[in-house]
């Protein structure tokens, strides 16, 4: 995969660098800045080169045509700041304005342009119809910089197309996110202990998988664990179950026994009588689910605190750790505290990364949920910024936004 090596080399040149800055908003108010503070390294590099620096990304999904709540101009300010220069906005992708603005650009200044997805053509599943805004695109510049890891595993316009038709290298973030992902599937410091969470174990069946036949201990939690636990006969109350995924997870548990490969299971359950933040809540043992103060069933909002201190004694002793969703509905504060019990351990286990250790946090609600929990960045190992596309590459997939920058699919 070509890199971003020299940023010099694209002194005086236009570069079309996507970035991911699809970042959580509430109104039009960014609660969550990271994707663009680690995609400002490699646009201050070019910028600082001279290069004339023409960002292009996505915000949330539109329908192929503007829609307000969807621009990316509340981006502009805060990607300035991080950058340290001014960005200037288009307002529009490849229109009228974008190619206006792309043609003054001076050395080293940085255009945003209008959400991509206000295209038709950057989602197309028709091969043309992408391939012709590509080409859109591709006139504004000289080269192409692919720099949104979150995207990669993405056969669009901006992340796939025009690296066909642009002088083409992944940027620095794409590349450390890259080498980090290889260090998780390729000879891992051990222990080395993965922990999944979220609401689906249907979301994350390739890569439970793939990691069985490389980690040394799987945690679960999140809403994807009451599967696990009906799987060996507990009743879970109103918990999210699937019950077409109990086969599957009976398959996984017999696999990790034969592997030896130690699968960790909550012993016990923050339980509630609804979702909701302010839900009257109790905390059982996993044989006792069912088991409420008020008569009715409840529903597990969060691991309890016994499963808490369980799973950070094992992110403790681990050398290599992979976190990827929160164990609980940590967004209400009463059903945070196992999702802050993870993030302290692996803070804590960051602590001796000069003995080789590595953390990582793969993206997604996990990155939002240390943030929103009051963890800074620099507490932790590795942060990604691809939740789908760190789970795709950990499944042994091939990304196409990856891919497309190889010398052999070159």
């Amino acid at each position: 995969m070509k890199t971003l090596d020299t940023p010099s080399q694209y002194a005086g040149k236009r570069v079309l660098v996507r970035s991911d800055l699809n970042v959580p908003m509430d109104g039009t108010t960014i609660t969550d800045t990271g994707r663009i503070v680690a995609s400002a390294p490699t646009l201050k590099a070019l910028a600082e080169a001279g290069a004339k620096v023409i960002v292009m990304a996505h915000l949330g999904r539109p329908k192929g045509k503007p829609e307000g709540k969807y621009s990316l101009a509340p981006v502009v300010p805060v990607l300035a700041e991080a950058v340290g220069r001014a960005v200037e906005f288009a307002s529009d992708t490849v229109g009228e304005d974008a190619r206006a603005k792309a043609a003054a650009l001076a050395d080293g200044e940085i255009l945003l342009l209008e959400n991509l997805r206000f295209n038709p053509g950057e989602t197309s599943k028709d091969e043309a119809e992408r391939r012709e805004f590509a080409e859109q695109l591709a006139a504004l510049a000289d080269a192409y910089v692919s720099d949104g890891f979150g995207v990669v595993h993405r056969k669009q316009a901006s992340v796939y197309d025009i690296a066909t038709l642009l002088p083409a290298a992944a940027g620095g973030l794409v590349a450390a996110e890259v080498e980090v992902c290889d260090r998780l599937l390729t000879d891992p410091a051990r222990p080395y202990v993965v922990v999944l969470g979220g609401s689906k174990v249907s979301d994350k069946l390739g890569v439970i998988s793939h990691l069985l036949e490389r980690a040394d201990t799987l945690i679960i939690g999140g809403g994807m664990v009451y599967t696990f636990l009906a799987a060996q006969g507990y009743a879970v109350g109103r918990s999210l179950l699937e019950e077409d995924q109990l086969d599957t997870v009976k398959s996984y548990l017999s696999d990790a026994a034969e592997r030896g490969v130690e699968i960790v299971l909550p012993t016990d359950i923050v339980m509630a009588e609804s979702f909701a933040a302010d839900a009257e809540h109790w905390v059982r043992p996993v044989d006792s689910l069912e088991d409420t103060p008020a008569g009715a069933q409840g529903m597990g909002l969060d691991i309890g605190p016994e499963s808490a201190g369980a799973y950070a004694e094992r992110i403790a002793a681990a050398r290599t750790v992979f976190w990827n969703g929160p164990m609980g509905v940590f967004e209400f504060p009463a059903f945070a505290a196992g999702t802050r019990a993870v993030a302290e351990a692996l803070t804590d286990a960051h602590g001796g990364v000069a003995d080789g250790r590595l953390t990582v946090v793969g993206g997604g609600d996990s990155a939002s949920a240390i943030r929103n929990l009051g963890f800074a960045d620099e507490q932790f190992g590795h942060i990604s910024t691809g939740g789908g596309a760190s789970l795709e590459y950990l499944e042994g997939k091939t990304l196409p936004g990856l891919s497309v920058l190889s010398d052999e699919e070159r």
